[in-house]
C-alpha cells in the first residue's frame, strides 16, 4: 500500500511578530524616556536635586561610579535582551509539528563555566569599584582649613552647630565654597536626637545616616556658590517627607559676613517688649532659645536670628509674617503631625509675638 506524504509549509504571522516588536520598542522607549527625565535640567537651576548634576567631590565620585555601573548593566541588558529576542523569533511556535519534542541538550561544560565565571568577574569588578569610592569618601583627610559643623536630626527639623564659630542655626546650612587652589571643605558630625534620619544633598554628597548614640561623619566641598536642596532620606515619622534642608554655598566673604551676623545677640527692640513678654511667659521658652532672654530650650530651633532664614518648619513654608502667624496658631495647617504644639494664644498675644519674632534678624 502506497502512502503519500504531504509537506506543509507554515507562513509566519507577521502581524503577531510586528505587534511583539512594537511592544518591545515601546518598553525600550519608556526606559530611555525615564532615564532622560532623571538627567533633565529644570528651568529653575537646582530646583530638582539630581545625582547627575554633581557640584562637589563626593557627589562627582558617586556620579562617575554610577555611570560605570549603569554602563555595565546596560551591556548585560542588551546582550540578554538580544539573545531573548533572537530565541523568540527564531524558535517561535510552529503550526506543524507542535507535538514533536525538540532536540535535548544535556549540558555543555564550556557554557556552564562561562555563565559561572563571567558573573563572578562582573560582581568582583563592581565590588572593587564601589569599595574604592567608599574608601575615598569616608577616609578623606581633614585639612586644617576645614569648617566643622555638628548636624543634629530632630523630628522633623535640622539643627546646625558651628563649634569653631559659635553659631547655632536650623534647617538652612551655610558653608563656604571650596576653591581647589585653597580647599575649604566642610566636615559634618552627624547626630540624632530621637530616631534614625539620613542626611542627603544629592548634588553635593551621598546619603549618610544619623543614628541615635552612633555618631557619623560626612563632608562637602562645593565647587560653586548657590543654593542646593536636600532632605531626610530615612523614614523618621509622620512628617518625614517635609524634613527638608537647604544648603547655601557662599563665597568666603559672604560666609564670613553671615557667621559674624549670626554671632550677634538677638535684637532688643523695646517697642516689641509686649511680644517678648509673651515669649518669655508661655511655653515657647520650653522648646526654643533666643539669645539675651530666659529662653534656652533645645527641643525646637534656635530663634535668635529666625528672620534671617528663608523658610519655616524645615522648608515646609516660606518665611513670611503671614506664615509665621499661621505656624504659631495652627502648625498642622502647614505641617500636619509635627511636634510643634498650637499655642492657643489670644489674637492680641499672637500679634505681639509675631511682631517680636519679626525683629529677630
Amino acid at each position: 500500500m502506497h502512502r503519500t506524504t504531504y509537506k506543509t509549509t507554515h507562513k509566519p504571522d507577521w502581524g503577531l511578530v510586528v505587534g511583539r516588536a512594537m511592544g518591545i520598542l515601546a518598553l525600550l522607549a519608556g526606559i530611555f524616556f525615564a532615564a532622560g527625565l532623571c538627567k533633565a535640567s529644570p528651568s529653575d537651576n537646582h530646583a530638582v536635586p539630581s545625582i547627575f548634576q554633581p557640584h562637589a567631590t563626593p557627589a562627582q565620585s558617586i556620579y562617575h561610579l554610577s555611570l560605570f555601573v549603569l554602563t555595565i548593566t546596560a551591556v548585560i541588558f542588551l546582550v540578554v535582551f538580544s539573545l531573548l529576542a533572537y530565541v523568540v523569533v527564531k524558535f517561535r511556535r510552529q503550526a506543524a509539528g507542535t507535538e514533536r519534542e525538540p532536540p535535548q541538550v544535556y549540558g555543555s561544560t564550556q557554557i556552564e563555566l562561562a555563565w559561572t565565571i563571567i558573573p563572578i568577574l562582573i560582581v568582583v569588578v563592581l565590588f572593587l569599584a564601589t569599595a574604592r569610592v567608599i574608601h575615598a569618601i569616608q577616609d578623606a583627610p581633614k585639612p586644617s582649613t576645614a569648617v566643622e559643623v555638628t548636624a543634629i536630626g530632630h523630628q522633623f527639623w535640622w539643627e546646625f552647630r558651628y563649634p569653631g564659630l559659635g553659631v547655632v542655626t536650623a534647617n538652612e546650612l551655610h558653608i563656604p565654597v571650596s576653591d581647589p587652589a585653597r580647599p575649604t571643605p566642610t566636615f559634618l558630625k552627624l547626630l540624632s536626637a530621637d530616631t534614625d534620619h539620613s542626611f542627603w544633598i544629592p548634588q553635593l554628597a551621598g546619603k549618610t545616616d544619623l543614628i541615635p548614640n552612633h555618631p557619623n561623619e560626612t563632608w562637602l566641598d562645593p565647587h560653586e556658590s548657590g543654593l542646593f536642596l536636600g532632605q531626610c532620606a530615612q523614614y523618621c515619622g509622620t512628617q518625614h517627607a517635609k524634613m527638608l534642608l537647604r544648603v547655601y554655598v557662599d563665597n568666603p566673604e559672604e560666609f564670613a559676613a553671615w557667621a559674624s551676623a549670626q554671632r550677634q545677640p538677638a535684637n532688643q527692640d523695646e517697642k516689641e517688649a509686649a511680644g517678648r513678654h509673651v515669649f518669655e511667659t508661655t511655653a515657647c521658652l520650653n522648646c526654643h532659645a533666643v539669645g539675651g532672654t530666659n529662653g534656652t530650650g533645645r527641643f525646637g530651633p534656635d530663634l535668635t536670628h529666625l528672620m534671617s532664614r528663608h523658610t519655616l518648619a524645615s522648608g515646609a513654608a516660606e518665611n513670611t509674617p503671614e506664615n509665621l502667624r499661621l505656624w504659631i496658631e495652627n502648625p498642622d495647617a502647614i505641617k500636619p503631625g509635627s511636634l510643634m504644639p498650637a499655642m492657643k494664644l489670644s489674637d492680641t498675644e499672637l500679634d505681639a509675638l509675631v511682631r517680636y519674632l519679626e525683629t529677630l534678624r
